[in-house]
């Protein structure tokens, strides 16, 4: 039996920015559960101007301080 490995494609621009459904699969989440962290202020910084942008090292950031990923996990402190 072989492992296999998926990447899914996600579109960064030359500045860094992504929409949310790119954001949301370099994060492995849905584009739902996203919308809903950043409307509980749980989620990475975005900026609305138009439709919603967050920056990769906002993201890389937040994942860092301990992001939770799903409902099921609780936050673990990084030293």
């Amino acid at each position: 039996m072989s492992d296999t490995l998926r990447f899914s494609q996600v579109e960064v621009l030359p500045d860094g920015r992504m929409d949310r459904k790119n954001a949301a699969a370099y994060i492995g989440l849905s584009i739902k559960t996203l919308a809903m962290k950043a409307s509980a202020g749980t989620g990475p910084k975005f900026v609305k101007l138009g439709k919603v942008w967050y920056w990769k090292q906002d993201i890389d950031a937040w994942l860092s301080a301990g992001g939770v990923l799903s409902t099921a996990q609780k936050s673990v402190q990084r030293s």
